[in-house]
């Protein structure tokens, strides 16, 4: 499910120090971290200097998706990620497309043509009426938590709802109505999954 983090970005991007103007935050400090903790992880993360909308490209990964061509998302991530590209760009998308063995007169007409749009739309209501905050999101059951977590905060939160939890599959996730985003699990509504922010 795709997430509107930052809907608001125009085209051309932003900057991090202009996001964070004014919020007490050293953008170079939460680059590093994030370099670390990626490190860590083993995954690459660069020195990135801007955000960008990405909604073109959330639908470029749903066409992808459609298409059974999974490598595009660790394309785009490498590329806004690591590589600091403008993943608003429809030729940048065009590019990264292509290099995911997609066909590029294909790839420029799904996104001029907006053809996975209505899709990323249904995404977004969806987070919306979870109540997501952040990406990523994990939940299990009614239970959920925000952010980059540990591998033993991941299997907790299966684990708790093990026994609990009864997967009909897609339609089981049509049924809830939202996420709490409380910190606590005491504070749990019953009919919204407790999400846990980090």
């Amino acid at each position: 499910m795709f997430f509107p983090l930052h809907p608001e970005t125009p085209p051309e991007g932003i900057s991090l120090e202009a996001l964070f103007s004014g919020r007490g935050i050293d953008t170079r400090a939460m680059n590093q971290r994030m370099v670390e903790l990626m490190r860590a992880e083993g995954l690459p993360y660069g020195e990135r200097t801007h955000t960008y909308n990405s909604r073109l490209a959330q639908e470029l990964g749903k066409w992808a998706d459609a298409c059974g061509v999974e490598a595009i998302h660790d394309i785009l991530y490498r590329a806004y990620f690591v590589e600091n590209r403008n993943i608003s760009n429809v030729d940048e998308l065009v590019t990264l497309a292509q290099s995911a063995g997609l066909p590029v007169d294909e790839a420029r007409d799904v996104l001029l043509e907006r053809r996975y749009k209505e899709a990323v739309d249904a995404d977004w209501m969806k987070a919306r009426e979870y109540g997501v905050t952040g990406v990523p999101t994990f939940v299990s059951g009614n239970f959920g938590v925000v952010g980059a977590q540990p591998y033993d905060a991941l299997k907790n939160l299966v684990c708790s709802n093990a026994g609990r939890l009864k997967i009909d599959g897609p339609a089981s996730l049509s049924t809830r109505r939202g996420l709490n985003t409380s910190r606590t699990a005491e504070q749990t509504k019953p009919s919204r999954p407790n999400i846990t922010q980090r």
